[in-house]
């Protein structure tokens, strides 16, 4: 009997749904599921059809972190260990450093490397009943990589206190500290998350990976570098097609035909 692929795409008008699929292990992070992920993401940032991917769980829970029983059963090898952590490092740079947006749908809990995937997306979208904890600390082991996504998203003290303390917060909390955009009811978080990602699809593709990535870029920046890089990054999109497209269309009163260039 074949098994089941540990990860599902789906391809709607330019959105990508990535679905995490280990739901018997709440889709815990194996080596195998991050070696997947790592090339899906590869292949989407070199699909010229695809705009904006959806990172989703399936069965109950978005994402429990890494596979504490894969752990436990390769008895820690030095080696395994030292590979799960550089692509799960990979996997994390690679959602951030896509040229496409990346919005993650969370619903259930999203623990450890699980609130990492939802603190390195752009977006993320939780149901209301959803929960997120960075537990390490509980079982010895603190939640190191999860803390860099994480500290890049919420304040210190917030981060500090999910760190130290390991306790889940309910979505309110989450909300309330950064983590996520909007909590909405479980039985419309598909359509409300997909409402935004074919929103977001219909702009040039171009325009958004030229934003994307000067996001991340002046946001590491003292404030008049940022001011410096961020004018040189618009007088460059300027010279894009699209943007002459968008600004025509603005003032002549039509839908603007986007070419992507």
């Amino acid at each position: 009997m074949n098994e089941a692929p540990l990860l599902l795409r789906a391809d709607d008008a330019g959105v990508v749904t990535l679905t995490l699929n280990r739901p018997q292990a709440r889709n815990g992070l194996s080596l195998g599921l991050l070696t997947v992920l790592r090339d899906a993401l590869a292949e989407i940032d070199a699909d010229a059809d695809a705009r904006v991917v959806i990172i989703a769980g399936a069965g109950p829970a978005f994402c429990a972190g890494h596979d504490l029983k894969e752990l436990r059963r390769k008895n820690y090898d030095p080696a395994y260990v030292d590979d799960l952590f550089a692509i799960c490092a990979e996997v994390m740079q690679a959602i951030v450093n896509l040229s496409k947006p990346v919005i993650a749908r969370v619903h259930g809990v999203a623990t450890a490397a699980g609130a990492q995937l939802v603190a390195s997306a752009d977006l993320a979208f939780a149901a209301q009943d959803s929960r997120f904890a960075t537990p390490g600390v509980n079982i010895g082991l603190f939640c190191s990589t999860p803390m860099v996504a994480l500290s890049r998203n919420v304040s210190k003290k917030q981060a500090m206190q999910m760190l130290l303390s390991g306790d889940l917060i309910d979505a309110e909390t989450a909300l309330r500290f950064g983590l996520i955009n909007e909590i909405v009811p479980a039985a419309e978080l598909e359509a409300r998350t997909l409402e935004l990602a074919q929103k977001i699809a219909s702009k040039s593709p171009l325009t958004l990976a030229i934003g994307k990535k000067a996001f991340y870029r002046q946001a590491e920046l003292p404030l008049a570098e940022a001011y410096a890089f961020t004018r040189e990054v618009m007088a460059e999109n300027l010279k894009a097609q699209d943007a002459r497209e968008g600004i025509g269309a603005f003032l002549d009163k039509r839908p603007p035909v986007w070419t992507g260039t």
